[in-house]
């Protein structure tokens, strides 16, 4: 049975695979860039306390993520929700597990108030903003960086 539930940082040592096949995969979307591997990833996550990480598994297999963050928003004078990563294993995409993994984040949010869900997609990832294109509304935002680390340029 696939279940969508919370990841608790003692157990986040187990999206080490994952992360691996997630960077390898930006690597090539963001054109060669320098990512972390898995293992160094998933010890990050699991000692930041304000990260939270939903999963969707399959008995003892995890086969998609989503990295997230509850925070302030100003505008609204509540708090929002802000998808950092969502991945989908590659053998199981197409199978409307992202979509699900988005749709418990809108349940989790209603469920705390927020007053909407963002995130950010690079262009180079079609295959996501297709998905993003048929669940969610475009802003007319724009996003910018400011590169701080020439080891971790996007």
């Amino acid at each position: 049975m696939t279940m969508i539930h919370p990841l608790p940082p003692a157990a986040r040592h187990r999206l080490a695979p994952l992360l691996d096949t997630y960077a390898a995969e930006m690597r090539a979307t963001l054109a060669g860039t320098t990512v972390a591997r898995g293992q160094d990833a998933a010890a990050m996550l699991a000692a930041d306390a304000r990260t939270e990480i939903l999963v969707t598994t399959e008995g003892d297999d995890l086969l998609a993520f989503a990295i997230f963050y509850d925070q302030p928003e100003a505008v609204f004078a509540r708090r929002c929700g802000a998808l950092d990563d969502l991945f989908v294993r590659p053998d199981r995409r197409g199978q409307g597990l992202a979509r699900a993994m988005v749709a418990a984040l809108c349940d989790l949010g209603r469920e705390r108030h927020w007053s909407h869900l963002r995130w950010i997609v690079p262009e180079a990832d079609r295959g996501a903003i297709a998905l993003y294109e048929r669940i969610a509304q475009r802003t007319d935002w724009r996003s910018y960086v400011i590169r701080l680390d020439p080891d971790a340029s996007l």
